[in-house]
């Protein structure tokens, strides 16, 4: 393991130089222009967490921006269902060194770029310095992008959290049932329990509202406990109605924001994508960063 781990540093320096000037350049070919990277996780399934990072995903393309979306859900993975999408190829056989990263991502009608996930994912600090450079060196020519967004497995797993710990923001999604508002907090509780070298940017996403008063007093209410019991501030970033369309576009495998631009839930998500575009990130780094925090992470979690 102490010989995993000295590799595993020596890859680290040698591929992603530290430095302040957000010049990286990677290393290995990618072309680094401060990647947006985005974690979307929620602390219970079925408040609509996929479909907002799909959606989303969307709406950025339609802003310009050159998007590439992430199944990080390893043991549920279904963006491929949203998106109507059969994947041959996922970022295990990156991993086992049997493809490019350039062969694994799909293009989709929507504008946006898929990579499908795995449930070998989470093992990646298990393998040898050789694979984790090849690994690394194909993950870094992601760095083209203008936005990553990764959806994340709901809850607390540690492929859940390895994710969030390396991306610039995270999105929680929650909705206004009780327990949703419970497992929201907890979450929220873990990520600043657990990840303890840096500050977290959180964002709170309130899906499924009725109106914009019952989003905004559901977020005030996490925010407040969360202030009070964690000392740790969260941004509330928006709601999204609940509306028979998303359902219907779930059933049809072609998201809302398509089936219906001028729906509610199209039009909340449009209006969040919009403030998400008027902020920067506190530490956006690009792929370079993203994949070093990722794979320090796993040093730490594995030693």
């Amino acid at each position: 393991m102490e010989e995993q781990a000295e590799g595993l540093k020596e890859l680290m320096e040698d591929n992603f130089p530290s430095n302040d000037t957000k010049d990286s350049g990677e290393k290995s070919g990618g072309k680094n222009h401060n990647t947006r990277i985005i974690a979307v996780t929620s602390g219970k399934g079925g408040v609509g967490k996929t479909n907002f990072a799909v959606n989303m995903a969307i709406a950025y393309a339609q802003l310009g921006k050159k998007v590439i979306l992430i199944d990080g859900d390893l043991g549920m993975a279904n963006v491929n269902v949203l998106l109507n999408v059969v994947p041959q190829f996922n970022l295990m056989h990156v991993i086992n060194k049997k493809k490019t990263m350039k062969q694994i991502i799909l293009d989709t009608e929507f504008g946006i770029k898929f990579i499908a996930g795995a449930n070998g994912f989470s093992k990646i600090a298990n393998l040898s310095v050789d694979e984790l450079e090849y690994f690394a060196k194909q993950f870094s020519t992601l760095g083209n992008a203008d936005i990553i967004i990764i959806d994340t497995g709901a809850g607390i797993a540690n492929n859940v959290l390895q994710f969030v710990a390396a991306a610039d923001e995270v999105y929680v999604v929650t909705t206004p049932e009780p327990t949703a508002i419970t497992d929201a907090y907890g979450i929220i509780k873990i990520i600043t329990t657990e990840i303890v070298d840096r500050v977290v940017n959180i964002k709170l996403i309130v899906n499924r509202v009725h109106s914009a008063d019952e989003g905004k007093r559901i977020s005030e209410r996490i925010i407040n406990i969360v202030g009070q019991f964690l000392n740790y501030k969260v941004e509330y970033l928006g709601c999204v109605y609940e509306d028979p369309i998303v359902q219907a576009s779930v059933i049809r495998q072609k998201p809302f924001i398509v089936v219906n631009p001028t729906s509610k839930p199209a039009v909340c998500l449009k209006h969040i994508v919009g403030r998400i575009e008027k902020t920067e990130p506190e530490y956006n780094e690009g792929v370079a960063s993203f994949l070093k925090k990722f794979l320090s992470k796993k040093k730490k979690d594995d030693m």
